[in-house]
């Protein structure tokens, strides 16, 4: 009798080891365009990623270089303060979208520009994009804005 319970018990553990990893599995396989990777300006420079890899940039939107093309067509560069890369987005800006400001986009590199899919601009006068605010601290440009201010 001893026997078959511990044989029974053998059994309901390796049938949940191996419903935990097909699980995990389903979970990676479903995951896998919803992972996207976030870089600054200056780790793109350093490392161009795949052509068509789906990622993440921020950055500060570089003064002068927005300009509106034809139609719903707009390029600018982003910025770290080291390094600048262009950016065409096909679509409309967010309201507070503005030049000097904190902004991420989504997309991938096409011919050396980064074609955005999505771009997104901080909802406030304060805040801006925790990966975008690690990335200028790591340049040695970022300043802590003053409460109140």
């Amino acid at each position: 009798m001893k026997g078959l319970k511990k044989q029974r018990r053998i059994q309901i553990i390796a049938l949940a080891a191996v419903l935990l990893v097909g699980s995990t599995a389903l979970i990676g396989y479903a995951m896998r365009d919803g992972i996207n990777f976030f870089r600054s300006p200056s780790q793109i420079a350093e490392k161009a990623p795949a052509e068509g890899e789906v990622f993440r940039i921020g950055g500060l939107v570089e003064e002068g270089s927005l300009k509106r093309g034809q139609g719903s067509t707009i390029s600018f560069s982003v910025t770290d303060t080291k390094t600048s890369v262009p950016v065409s987005y096909t679509g409309v800006l967010p309201d507070l979208f503005a030049e000097g400001q904190g902004m991420v986009g989504t997309g991938s590199m096409v011919n050396g520009t980064f074609v955005a899919t999505e771009i997104l601009a901080k909802h406030d006068e304060t805040y801006m994009p925790k990966e975008v605010v690690d990335a200028l601290k790591e340049q040695g440009v970022y300043v802590e804005p003053k409460p109140g201010s």
